[in-house]
């Protein structure tokens, strides 16, 4: 089998699936990873491992336990503690503050540097960081490829109002043809496309503007040929509608009040 070593990429994939890549780079990374056995092995290495990880493993720590453990950090701390010197002042108790977090672990009688070991570890398994299988909901990615476009010349890759401009420019780039199409009598005039990366996978960016807000419509195909009515979602103060249509995945996401971003919808919907 290949060595790790012998891709140079290797350390791109961990940052994908950390969400670290934009979407250039993760785009970059999906083509390569498509003729690259070594970069799609670590990713289904590293998936697997997350998978193992299962928090419902953890317990609340009961009561008594969490009495017994203080009692016994703070007997170990007053037996190991140096006489007190008579002129200087003795230095706050900082350990007084720890507030032991809700976790299972049978313990017996230790020492201070066991006791302090313990708390530690259970202060670490604690933490409230997201859980490392948590991935962002696609909603909530959704929303942040539309706040990581609006960034000074992120928005568009290639500009232009013409839909027979822009629709040709993903050929070759996306292994699907996006519909694209220009809306400018009904009030939402096509600005232009570009690349991102959503769902695992390249998808293509449509950019539209409603007098002075931006309206992105991310596409990508669906897995199958239902069309439920629009749905809708909010995140961060941005609105979002989603359906399917023509075996064809839409999201659109914009700050225009929510009304005018299904009027939009409605309007890509009834098009032809």
């Amino acid at each position: 089998m290949t060595a790790p070593s012998d891709c140079d990429k290797i350390l791109l994939v961990q940052a994908e699936l950390d969400g670290e890549l934009d979407a250039a780079e993760a785009a970059a990374l999906a083509t390569h990873k498509t003729s690259c056995p070594v970069c799609r092995e670590a990713a289904a290495d590293i998936a697997r491992a997350r998978a193992v990880i299962d928090r419902s493993l953890y317990r609340t720590m009961p009561d008594a336990l969490r009495t017994r453990i203080l009692a016994e950090i703070e007997a170990a701390q007053e037996a190991e503690a140096p006489p007190p010197q008579p002129v200087a002042s003795a230095a706050p108790r900082r350990w007084r503050r720890w507030t032991l977090p809700p976790f299972s672990l049978g313990l017996g009688s230790f020492g201070l540097g066991a006791a302090c070991a313990a708390a530690l570890a259970l202060l670490v398994l604690s933490s409230p960081e997201p859980s490392i299988t948590g991935q962002p909901s696609l909603t909530e990615q959704v929303v942040a490829g539309h706040i990581r476009a609006m960034q000074p010349g992120h928005l568009e890759d290639v500009a232009s109002s013409d839909r027979h401009t822009v629709k040709p420019w993903f050929d070759g780039r996306l292994d699907f043809a996006p519909p694209v199409k220009d809306f400018a009598v009904t009030g939402f005039p096509l600005r232009g496309g570009r690349l991102d990366y959503l769902a695992g996978r390249p998808v293509a960016a449509l950019v539209y503007q409603r007098d002075k807000h931006i309206i992105d419509l991310f596409v990508w195909p669906a897995r199958g040929n239902s069309s439920p009515p629009p749905d809708t979602a909010q995140r961060q103060g941005y609105n979002v509608v989603h359906w399917t249509q023509d075996g064809m995945v839409f999201w659109a996401v914009s700050d225009v009040e929510i009304g005018q971003l299904r009027d939009f919808a409605e309007t890509w919907r009834g098009s032809p």
